[in-house]
């Protein structure tokens, strides 16, 4: 690429070019933002200064920061949504670049020194909180860089987070390739028995795409998830179920290629040395630095105290459904393929709820137009198509968000179908930050939001299950807490600066809005008739939104257990025991059939490729959080717009500028309970 050549990632300005970058713009654009970055630096903390001020020190850093940072959050946005071997490669290609350039800044004591110099100084208390927050966040930071290390062991701790991010990008790539290696063709139709039209339609048209006839499943959930819920023939569940569940081991497709047991144990390893650098006795002891949670017995009691108080229920759940799987003709014992289909079968027996016969009432506009309303009578917050917007998708739609002046506070981009390409799950990420730019002009922020839906069929618009209702409002709560902040420091602006264990209060809490009559009402609208959710339809809904709700909190407390476990109990002697730990929290909290095979481990991207190592925890610990949240609005009111600003002003406006549990208890009143999580769940203790 020739310097003459028009770089759309080294121009963005306003909303980002997403269609006009190429594969051979990235390493430049990245290269000349890290080497800008690096002078801005070097320049702030070579001249003398007799008074340091935030704009002679911070502002022209942050400056600098955010053009680097808008740049790589498209990068690896794309990277994740349209990938291709030519992007990853180039993607992949700046992961040392920018592993190098952290290890500069984290270890950069000039630097370190006038953070310090400006922490002690006068000036300091003239500065606003976010200002104050975002400076002692810097120097807590430069110690967990290893500020204070010695030079040969800065030097390891470089290499180590080089490494790192070289693994954790093969690990993501080998889930992603081995989800996309495997394929089940079926030509005979009494074998997809059971399944739902739309699974069916889909299945169909990726036969077509192949050329083939009859259907052709996946391992993407859109495809893979009706076969294991509602499929007849057990053997295909089994086959699903099994491909699934060894995905990226020893034991799946293209093994040889895609096994991520060694790069378990190297990520492990490797965390494990460099919290030792820095004087933490395990990567869960360092994890829990930046986090509301003081210390690892902490997490352990809460998620034991969880699993203690769910057990006794989790076991009545499941013989409930083993029985009555028995009694539909299942003649030996449940196995792990046989739980969501018999799980379905008696939802709808007890409930008289079928999930998918209401996909028709959630057509995918209708309920988006619901969830902006949702938050208009909660926040006062409109909602604008932006149109003629560069996007890198046909499917991709943007918006824009006004406050109820009518001033745009922010925008944000909504990728909701599942394709080839596009990393599976559902995510919010930033584009960029709410800031005053060096120009004087205010940033507004702006969002991604992202699912995995089973995309339209034909000319038929996009219908949902429910499930994927709450995912779509967990996912928007994220992006009304970076579209809503009312910080203008970038580093404690939206989402920036939130303890890991407090970033899914937003999002969790916003879940519980789906579940309500007064919203379902204006949310559901069925496909060709316009019709709401009836009555007896929506009431079976709510009654079935418990079912077997322990058997999942079970299931997320295993997540999470597992997951402090490998990171507190390494023993470099003794490697990651990553099976070993996982048999035993299983046969500690696990109330479900087992596969003996399964390797989940190896496709656990949050924790090996993804932002929480030592801290799955979050999810249950936010909430906690959430579910005491949200009493307050079953005390005064669904949708009361006192209670919404409330939410709005003290947790959703305060970014990382404030401490979360301060934010919580003024909000509620008093800090959280965790028994609110349990009566949210229907979980009792007198099972």
């Amino acid at each position: 690429m020739s310097d003459n050549d028009f770089n759309p990632l080294l121009h963005i300005e306003g909303l980002p070019h997403f269609g006009a970058v190429k594969p051979e713009h990235i390493k430049v654009a990245v290269e000349k933002a890290i080497n800008e970055s690096v002078r801005v630096i070097k320049e702030v903390t070579s001249k003398p200064k007799t008074r340091l001020t935030w704009d002679n020190t911070v502002a022209p850093i942050e400056e600098a920061d955010d053009r680097f940072s808008k740049i790589w959050s498209v990068v690896s946005h794309l990277n994740s949504v349209v990938n291709t071997k030519q992007l990853r490669e180039a993607h992949d290609e700046c992961l040392p670049l920018i592993s190098d350039y952290a290890t500069f800044v984290g270890q950069y004591k000039p630097l370190f020194e006038v953070m310090s110099r400006l922490a002690a100084s006068d000036e300091f208390s003239l500065f606003s909180k976010a200002q104050r927050k975002s400076i002692l966040n810097s120097i807590r930071d430069f110690k967990l860089s290893g500020i204070d290390l010695p030079q040969d062991k800065q030097k390891r701790f470089g290499e180590i987070n080089a490494r790192l991010a070289q693994l954790q990008s093969d690990f993501a790539n080998h889930v992603l390739d081995a989800t996309h290696s495997w394929v089940k063709h079926v030509s005979d139709p009494s074998l997809v028995e059971g399944l739902p039209s739309g699974a069916l339609r889909l299945a169909r048209e990726e036969a077509s795409k192949r050329n083939l006839e009859g259907y052709v499943f996946t391992l993407d959930i859109p495809s893979y998830l009706p076969v294991l819920t509602y499929a007849k023939n057990r053997s295909l569940r089994q086959e699903l179920y099994e491909a699934y569940n060894t995905r990226a081991s020893e034991l799946g497709p293209d093994a040889n290629k895609f096994d991520n047991a060694a790069i378990m144990e190297e990520i492990l390893g490797l965390r494990h040395e460099m919290a030792g650098l820095l004087g933490f006795k395990t990567y869960a002891h360092y994890s829990l630095a930046t986090k509301m949670a003081k210390d690892p017995q902490e997490v352990m009691g809460f998620l034991m105290d969880l699993a203690h108080k769910s057990k006794q229920q989790g076991l009545k759940e499941i013989q409930t459904l083993s029985e009555y799987a028995k009694k539909q003709g299942l003649e030996d014992e449940l196995k792990p393929w046989d739980v969501a289909f018999y799980a379905e079968k008696l939802r709808q027996e007890q409930y008289s709820y079928d999930a998918e016969s209401l996909r028709p009432y959630f057509p995918a506009g209708k309920v988006l137009a619901g969830v902006f309303e949702c938050a208009h009578r909660l926040y006062d917050i409109s909602f604008r198509p932006h149109f003629g917007v560069d996007v890198w998708h046909p499917s991709v739609e943007c918006y824009d968000v006004y406050d109820h002046f009518g001033s745009k506070i922010g925008t944000f981009y909504v990728d909701l179908y599942a394709r080839e390409g596009k990393r599976g799950g559902a995510w919010m990420d930033e584009c960029q930050s709410r800031r005053f730019r060096s120009d004087g002009a205010l940033q507004l922020p702006v969002t991604y939001l992202v699912c995995n839906f089973t995309p339209p069929v034909g000319d038929k618009p996009a219908q949902l299950t429910h499930d994927e209702v709450v995912t779509l409002f967990h996912e928007f709560g994220h992006g009304l807490n970076q579209l809503l902040t009312r910080i203008d420091i970038a580093d404690v602006s939206g989402i920036n600066g939130v303890p890991w264990d407090a970033v899914e209060l937003p999002s969790q809490f916003n879940e519980n809005f789906a579940w309500q009559e007064e919203v379902l009402k204006f949310l559901s609208s069925k496909v060709g008739t316009g019709e709401s959710l009836p009555k007896d339809k929506l009431d079976a809904l709510i009654a079935a939104r418990n079912f077997e709700s322990a058997m999942a909190m079970l299931r997320q407390l295993e997540f999470a257990l597992f997951d402090f476990r490998i990171h507190l109990e390494y023993d470099p002697s003794k490697g990651g025991r990553i099976m070993e730990i996982l048999k035993e929290v299983k046969d500690q909290v696990a109330v479900t059939p087992q596969y003996e095979n399964s390797r989940f481990p190896n496709c656990f991207t949050h924790i090996f490729a993804g932002g929480y190592a030592a801290g799955y925890y979050s999810y249950k610990y936010a909430e906690v959080l959430a579910a005491d949240a949200f009493g307050r609005f079953e005390e005064e009111g669904i949708l009361n717009p006192k209670v919404g600003a409330d939410f709005r002003d003290y947790i959703l406006a305060t970014g990382g500028a404030c401490d979360p549990m301060e934010s919580f208890v003024s909000f509620r009143g008093r800090k959280p309970s965790v028994d609110a999580l349990l009566k949210q769940s229907g979980i009792s203790q007198n099972c």
